[in-house]
């Protein structure tokens, strides 16, 4: 590090400690990342960069594993050290200050294929009437895509057998129309008309089947809550070996990807998902496409050049 840049460190530092009344700790890992940047610089005046060099430094640190809040305070700690060069008179001009952290791209959902989904469904115990009616949620889950808090809220007056339709409300109470399979339908339809009553204890009171009445139920006749649902899961994935974690949203990501590797419109997949915008749902297409390679790598003999 040339003499120069020291000096400018060392004035850095007491402003950060006199006028900015830093932590020690923080004004450690500023100098820290200041010192790392001047190092990247290669002998570079750090009083000569511009705004596009700023950019290429932070593009750079990308490369490494570091976390949002430490990638965040990086910038912090380039932004505050050119304010203090600028105020100095050091610079001219300012260049860090349009500066912003690199958004990292977001990793994709995880989800389950159908052969994996139909392992988890075939071994949910059903020989109790509490038993089928979490193999019934799980169905619903798959076929509907409803979030977990969705679906154990859904009253009977959401309920449109006839017509395989379910009302959801979503996020912010916004009201959507699911649709269910037909096997996800006779599997509601046996709960409703048997496997219900047959949960509750002696001891309590069934609910009535009026419209504002809890769909699914525990064995003390409140409405099942969502961590019901997780045992359920967690349970019946450990005693499978699926190598996976599995929540009820997989089953969510895993019918949305579905729906998308079979052709639907985006539109009808954001509709049946609650998505506000189309945004959230195009994550499905990359996963799509990457599952689109994956299957190319492994089949095709000259498969492996595909990125």
């Amino acid at each position: 590090m040339e003499e120069k840049e020291k000096a400018y460190l060392e004035e850095f530092k007491t402003y950060l400690s006199v006028e900015k009344n830093f932590s020690e700790h923080t004004l450690d890992a500023y100098c820290s990342d200041i010192v790392s940047f001047i190092l990247w610089l290669n002998g570079e005046s750090c009083v000569n960069v511009n705004f596009e060099k700023l950019k290429e430094y932070l593009h750079f640190i990308q490369r490494f594993d570091y976390k949002k809040t430490t990638i965040a305070r990086k910038t912090a700690s380039i932004r505050t050290f050119y304010k203090f060069l600028f105020r100095e008179k050091y610079t001219e001009t300012n260049p860090a200050l349009s500066l912003t952290a690199p958004k990292r791209p977001k990793p994709l959902p995880k989800f389950l294929t159908p052969e994996e989904v139909e392992q988890i469904l075939n071994n949910v115990k059903i020989d109790t009437p509490a038993g089928f009616r979490n193999r019934v949620i799980l169905e619903l889950l798959w076929a509907t895509g409803m979030r977990v808090s969705e679906l154990s809220n859904l009253n009977f007056g959401d309920i449109n057998l006839e017509e395989n339709e379910i009302r959801v409300f979503g996020k912010g109470a916004k009201e959507r129309i699911v649709l269910m399979s037909d096997r996800a339908k006779d599997y509601l339809k046996q709960y409703i008309d048997s496997a219900r009553a047959l949960i509750v204890g002696k001891e309590y009171t069934t609910p009535d089947k009026s419209d504002d009445s809890p769909l699914f139920i525990n064995n003390t006749g409140y409405r099942l809550q969502n961590k019901t649902i997780r045992k359920v899961i967690n349970e019946t994935v450990e005693k499978i070996e699926l190598p996976k974690k599995v929540t009820p949203h997989v089953f969510r990501h895993s019918f949305a990807t579905k729906l998308i590797e079979n052709g639907a419109d985006l539109r009808v997949v954001q509709e049946l998902l609650g998505h506000a915008g189309i945004s959230n749902t195009q994550i499905y297409t990359h996963i799509s496409m990457k599952h689109m390679k994956d299957v190319y790598e492994t089949a095709h003999p000259h498969g492996g050049g595909v990125k």
